[in-house]
């Protein structure tokens, strides 16, 4: 009995939010990218993994609809890869609001994902993960005060040996 009121309670909770991230292809089809039904349905549950495995929670619709509109004139964006994308964007966006200790806001992160996915990273998500927001993260640790401009010149960068002496 408790596992069947778990899932009319998550069938409950998921349809609308499947219902907002649908309602997403009216802006998104002007860039040749839609969503079915099915793949709402994986990015909320790709949304549901990424918060359990980096202990969060969140209420609402959460950042899946930011993340498309934020994405979805994209020039490295395909109706082919655009999915396959999002579970990524999902991810790294969760993985990385730990690792930059909640310091900026969900906006902010979400737009210099874009900007660093668009002009740094050519459309790497491994480019993103591996280079840009661990600088990111790494900048707003140890409290660089510029911490988006994630120039690597010697004299700008962080010693890490030195910091603490």
């Amino acid at each position: 009995m408790g596992n069947e009121l778990m899932l009319l309670f998550n069938d409950m909770i998921n349809k609308p939010a499947v219902s907002e991230i649908i309602n997403c292809n009216i802006i998104t089809l002007r860039f040749g990218l839609a969503l079915s039904a099915a793949e709402a349905l994986e990015l909320i549950e790709t949304r549901a993994a990424a918060l359990r495995s980096n202990g969060r929670i969140e209420f609402g619709a959460g950042i899946i609809n930011k993340l498309i509109m934020k994405f979805c004139d994209s020039p490295f964006l395909s109706q082919h890869n655009y999915a396959a994308t999002l579970h990524d964007l999902i991810e790294t966006f969760y993985y990385f609001k730990n690792e930059t200790l909640d310091e900026i806001s969900d906006d902010e992160l979400i737009s210099l994902m874009k900007k660093y996915f668009d002009q740094n990273c050519q459309g790497s998500i491994e480019l993103l993960q591996n280079r840009e927001l661990e600088l990111l993260a790494r900048n707003i640790r140890y409290g660089v005060t510029d911490y988006a401009n994630l120039c690597e010149d010697a004299e700008e960068s962080i010693d890490e040996e030195n910091y603490y002496d």
